[in-house]
């Protein structure tokens, strides 16, 4: 009889929430009282943006992240809008460019300088002109450049190719008329070749945006959607609703099979509408309600149960929207995986809250941060427009090393590396330049010697190096492969290390050997 242990062996099972101090918050935002279901705040390495309360109009601030305390009661606000602002969302590739969306039927595109700000901001970069009724949700596409989604009251879906010299657009590129009625949530997965979209006729679909079809449509009766999430490559869906009695809720589907979900779990009884979060790096997934103060995390395994549940962070103070850091922007001297900044408008207060592993060393924790998306994209508009696609670029976090270029899913016709000799029967025969990794000119009596000649450029950044041969040994396609890849060199450079140490030890041993045996032949 097999015994099966009570816990689940994991890395993240003791992560926990820590709220920052006082001095570390940002006080006196005068948060917007709007009711819509939406974040209400965006947030890059370099600024955090959130949607206040404003008249005759709509607008956001745009705060530098390092300007903690009380803000100014004259703060610069980007105020061209002239209804109210109802989502915001930073181009995932620029830091200083953002999108809004507002009830005035408009998207606009902002240019935010570098500098402090000393003025309001009115004239927007660009100005999006499709949408005949209030726009609700934008989205920018995870690897192209330049490509944004709107989706507005009209029920309308419109793709944006701003990669054009006209300040105003108003013909987007594609129009995607599926759906009868509000669109609630969108989301792409990882290489953006999916659209997951909620609509407000508690209906999930699948679509192909390039072609504007329709490929899975769920109409589970008995779980009301709000929100949907792509799990990254998993293949798999997560939505966020309420059942039949009013409950919240949360769902796990198959995307190739939206019959039926995988998993159904009632949560409580509030009102408030839950906030999905992924991290597909530590494969965990947050729960933010709404209303309340509770942060719920999970962890993601491809088998049954696929959901475990981990920990509650828990606060007094009910949050009214949520932003989130990417992972670039992240403290990993502290061992922090996540971090969202909560909106508190009963207290005009923005909270960054911590999610961190404990973990007693101070040094870089290569288990817990892979490398992650990067703030370069993968592809053009045009090319994305094309039928191309692309997984996103990758970084390390891993302090002062610069950005590794993620596997391409099509064959470059320039390699960045060269390589001298190939072992054919190797498992994996690219070599990923990490900082730290040791050259050894012998990798063992059964190997062959394998050169590799990298090019970095000028500002230093590090690109992955793929040395083998594409055709004969494809590169990993998905981020499995590429972490399994991952961990298989970092075990054989441990393992090289270990063999290392052992040399230098025997080498000391048969020294100490040899000096005594002269003495012993001196004493003679």
């Amino acid at each position: 009889m097999s015994w099966h242990p009570q816990y689940r062996s994991s890395k993240f099972r003791h992560v926990y929430g820590k709220a920052a101090s006082k001095d570390k918050c940002y006080d006196c935002v005068p948060i917007t009282r709007n009711v819509h279901d939406n974040h209400f705040c965006a947030v890059n390495p370099h600024f955090i943006a959130v949607v206040t309360e404003c008249a005759g109009g709509g607008a956001f601030l745009v705060i530098p992240i390092h300007q903690t305390g009380k803000l100014d009661p004259h703060y610069p606000k980007i105020c061209g809008h002239k209804g109210n602002v109802l989502d915001i969302k930073w181009n995932p590739f620029n830091d200083f460019v953002i999108a809004s969306c507002s009830e005035d039927a408009t998207v606009k595109i902002w240019d935010i300088p570098k500098h402090l700000l000393t003025r309001n901001i009115t004239s927007p970069k660009k100005e999006l002109l499709g949408h005949v009724r209030r726009v609700g949700l934008i989205e920018w596409h995870p690897t192209a450049n330049n490509i944004l989604f709107s989706s507005g009251y009209d029920y309308k879906i419109m793709i944006w190719n701003l990669d054009t010299k006209e300040a105003v657009i108003s013909n987007p590129v594609k129009i995607l008329d599926a759906h009868k009625d509000v669109v609630l949530s969108m989301s792409f997965n990882t290489d953006g070749s999916l659209l997951a979209t909620a609509c407000r006729d508690r209906k999930i679909r699948l679509i192909d945006p390039r072609a504007g079809t329709v490929l899975q449509e769920a109409s589970y009766k008995s779980h009301r959607v709000n929100k949907v999430l792509f799990l990254g490559n998993m293949k798999k869906l997560f939505s966020t609703g309420t059942s039949r009695w009013n409950n919240r809720q949360i769902a796990l589907w198959d995307q190739n099979d939206l019959s039926v979900p995988l998993l159904e779990e009632d949560l409580d009884g509030s009102s408030g509408l839950l906030f999905p979060f992924y991290d597909s790096d530590t494969h965990m997934l947050y729960v933010v309600g709404k209303g309340d103060g509770n942060i719920r995390y999970y962890e993601i395994s491809p088998e049954k149960p696929y959901l475990n549940y981990l920990m509650e962070y828990r606060s007094h103070l009910p949050q009214k929207g949520i932003g989130m850091m990417p992972k670039r922007g992240l403290e990993v001297s502290a061992c922090e995986i996540f971090r969202f900044y909560k909106l508190i408008p009963t207290k005009s207060l923005i909270e960054p809250i911590s999610m961190i592993v404990p973990r007693r060393s101070e040094s870089y924790q290569e288990d817990i941060y892979p490398l992650t998306t990067g703030a370069q994209p993968a592809l053009t508009a045009q090319e994305w427009l094309n039928g191309v696609n692309k997984g996103p670029l990758l970084v390390s976090l891993r302090p002062g090393s610069g950005a590794v270029n993620s596997l391409p899913q099509f064959p470059e016709p320039e390699p960045l590396v060269k390589t001298t000799d190939l072992n054919q029967h190797q498992d994996w025969g690219g070599k990923m330049p990490l900082e730290g990794m040791q050259k050894s000119s012998d990798i063992g009596d059964n190997r062959k010697q394998l050169k590799v000649e990298e090019k970095l450029p000028k500002n230093e950044q590090m690109h992955l190096s793929n040395g083998f041969d594409i055709f004969e040994c494809p590169p990993p396609k998905t981020e499995n492969e590429l972490l399994q890849m991952f961990y298989r060199q970092q075990e054989e450079i441990r393992r090289l290390r270990e063999l290392v140490n052992q040399r230098d030890v025997q080498i000391k041993q048969l020294e100490l050997e040899l000096r005594n045996l002269c003495t012993d032949t001196g004493g003679y």
